[in-house]
């Protein structure tokens, strides 16, 4: 009778490990939303209100104007944010986060926490 050698047996549990893990779908396509770069920082902002598009961009520094107005819009078709006219004047546009946008909120806490805790601070150049 032929046995199968320790390698296979090893080799077969892995491959049925394989098999049964699989990405879940959801996870996939909320780091294609959140993970693509600024849209994080722009929800975890939105989270504490109403924001002016001035003051969203000094609250996250490095974006440039362009980025921030195609972010937004993306999140907007996703339908997580909402865009705002005051009417003025002067006249000045704000974005909230809907509902759905905000029940994303204790998720993304959750995160920063997660980040203040497990992650390393980044290093920082020194001068000469």
């Amino acid at each position: 009778m032929n046995r199968p050698t320790h390698r296979a047996r090893d080799s077969a549990a892995r491959h049925d490990a394989e098999t049964r893990t699989q990405v879940d779908e959801g996870i996939t396509r909320v780091f294609q939303l959140l993970g693509k770069r600024w849209n994080g920082p722009i929800m975890s902002v939105l989270i504490t209100g109403p924001t002016y598009f001035a003051d969203l961009r000094r609250a996250i520094p490095g974006i440039s104007e362009r980025m921030l107005s195609n972010r937004l819009t993306e999140l907007a078709a996703t339908e997580l944010v909402v865009r705002e006219v005051d009417k003025g004047p002067p006249l000045r546009v704000s974005y909230r986060l809907t509902e759905a946008g905000a029940a994303l909120g204790p998720a993304l806490k959750e995160l920063a926490q997660w980040a203040k805790t497990r992650l390393p601070e980044p290093s920082r150049p020194t001068c000469c």
